[in-house]
C-alpha cells in the first residue's frame, strides 16, 4: 500500500473525475488501510480503444499505483445484450465471435495503460452465463420497473413511445450483478454509466454487501469539438494510432479543447495547466505553442519520448514547409478494379484504406478533405488512375497508388 494518507489519496484521485458518489464514503474506505477492490467493466463493442476510453483506464491505473486491486471485467455476456446507455433506439447485439475478436484486441491495448501483472481480468459470462432462469427471475425481483424507467434514455423513449425491449431493461441489473460477483469497493465509469453504477450500489445493499463507491469520469469530446469521441464518427484518436498520426490529430483540435485534453489526457500537473489556461486567456501564450506541447504529451504517453519528438519534427517538416512525408505507403490496385483505367473517387479512398466505407469517403470529399496529386477534389467523380497517383485525406494521411496486374 502507498504511504500517502487517505486524504492525500483522495486529493490525487479527484483529478479527472466529474463526480464521486460519495467522497465521504471513499475516504472512509481508504481509511481502512487495506487494498480496495476497484472495478471497471468494458463491453468489447469495438475492436479499438481511443484516448477517450483511456481516461477511465488511467483512473484505474491511478488506483493501482496507490496500491489498490484493479479488476477489469470484460463484458462478453453483457455485450450480447448491448448497453442501451445514451441510446435512443435498441442497440444491435454482437455475436459471440465479434465479442471474442474485440476482446482479444482489448487485452493488448489495456496493457498499454494498466500494469498487466497487477490486473485481475474476469469475463462476466463466468457468473451471468451460469445463471438459471430462476436466478434471473430472482435477480429481477431486486428492483422495480419504475426504478429502471427513471433512467434518462429509457424515460425519454417511453415518453416518445419508442420501443424498449425487455432485455434492455435487464442490462443495468446484469452490470450491477458484476459488482456483487467481485464484491467491488469502487466502480469506475464514464458519466453515461452513472445509472448502471448506482444500480450496483443498490444491488450490493440488497444482498448484504457494503455498497461500492462510484467514481465517474468525463466523456471526451472528439476532434470535431462537438460530439463524444467515437471511432464510428471518425473523430477519435486511437491509442494504437502511429505516432505521426496521433501527433497530427492533436494538432487539428479546436483550441477550446486544449485545456480539457491537458487535464484528462496528460500527466501535466494541474497547477501548470491552470497557469497555461490563464496565459492563453490573457494572450501571453500562443495557442499553437500550447497545442504542440499537448501533442507531444499525448504522443509521449503512448509511444515514448523519442517517438513524440520524431513525430513533432515530421509534422514541422511536412506542414511547415509543405513537403511530403518521408514515408508514404504504397497501395497496389489491380487493373481489374478499374473500368477503362478509371474509378469513382469514393471507391478509390476505400481501396487505398483512407476511408472505411463509401459513405465515409463521400463525407470526406464533401468536407473538402481529399486531394489527388496535391489538388483538392470536392466531388465524387470518376478519376483516371495512373501509377504513382498521390491520394491524400486531411493533412496527415497519404497513399501512393501502384498499379498491379
Amino acid at each position: 500500500m502507498t504511504a500517502l494518507s487517505p486524504a492525500a489519496q483522495l486529493e490525487r484521485l479527484r483529478r479527472g473525475t466529474v463526480e464521486i458518489v460519495t467522497e465521504e464514503a471513499l475516504l472512509a474506505k481508504l481509511a481502512e488501510g487495506r487494498p480496495l477492490r476497484v472495478k471497471l467493466g468494458l463491453d468489447p463493442t469495438a475492436p479499438d480503444l481511443h484516448i477517450g476510453n483511456a481516461i477511465v483506464l488511467q483512473k484505474l491505473r491511478q488506483f493501482q499505483d496507490l496500491g489498490h486491486e484493479a479488476v477489469l471485467i470484460i463484458g462478453d455476456f453483457t455485450g450480447l445484450i448491448g448497453d442501451p446507455s445514451g441510446k435512443s433506439e435498441t442497440r444491435p447485439s454482437l455475436t459471440p465471435q465479434e465479442i471474442e475478436r474485440n476482446a482479444e484486441t482489448y487485452r493488448e491495448q489495456y496493457s498499454r495503460i494498466l500494469d498487466p501483472h497487477r490486473t485481475r481480468v474476469a469475463f462476466n459470462s463466468q457468473w451471468l452465463g451460469a445463471m438459471k432462469f430462476y436466478d434471473v427471475i430472482k435477480l429481477a425481483g431486486r428492483t422495480t420497473v419504475h426504478r429502471i424507467l427513471e433512467r434518462d434514455d429509457f424515460a425519454k423513449r417511453y415518453a416518445e413511445r419508442l420501443p424498449i425491449h425487455l432485455h434492455e431493461l435487464l442490462y443495468p441489473l446484469c452490470q450491477a450483478y458484476d459488482s456483487v460477483a467481485v464484491q467491488a469497493d469502487v466502480e469506475l465509469g464514464g458519466t453515461d454509466q452513472k445509472f448502471n453504477n448506482l444500480m450496483g450500489r443498490e444491488l450490493q445493499r440488497e444482498v448484504g454487501q457494503a455498497p461500492q463507491v462510484v467514481v465517474l469520469t468525463p466523456l471526451l469530446p472528439g476532434l470535431d469539438g462537438v460530439q463524444k469521441m467515437s471511432k464510428s464518427l471518425g473523430n477519435a484518436i486511437g491509442i494504437t494510432d502511429p505516432p505521426n498520426e496521433m501527433y497530427g490529430k492533436v494538432m487539428s483540435l479546436p483550441d477550446p479543447l486544449m485545456i480539457p485534453y491537458f487535464e484528462y489526457c496528460t500527466q501535466v500537473p494541474l497547477e501548470e495547466i491552470r497557469a497555461l489556461e490563464a496565459a492563453l486567456g490573457s494572450g501571453r501564450a500562443h495557442p499553437r505553442d500550447a497545442k504542440r506541447r499537448l501533442a507531444r504529451e499525448i504522443t509521449r504517453r503512448y509511444h515514448g519520448e523519442a517517438a513524440a519528438l520524431a513525430a513533432e519534427a515530421e509534422f514541422d517538416r511536412v506542414f511547415g514547409s509543405r513537403e511530403l512525408p518521408e514515408e508514404i505507403p504504397d497501395v497496389t490496385l489491380g487493373r481489374d478494379r478499374l473500368r477503362g483505367g478509371r474509378i469513382r473517387l469514393a471507391r478509390l479512398l476505400v481501396e487505398t484504406g483512407l476511408a472505411d466505407s463509401n459513405t465515409d469517403a463521400r463525407r470526406l470529399i464533401s468536407q473538402g478533405g481529399v486531394s489527388l496529386d496535391r489538388a483538392r477534389v470536392h466531388e465524387d467523380l470518376e478519376v483516371e488512375v495512373r501509377d504513382g497517383l498521390l491520394v491524400q485525406v486531411g493533412r496527415r494521411r497519404f497513399a501512393r497508388v501502384r498499379l498491379g496486374e
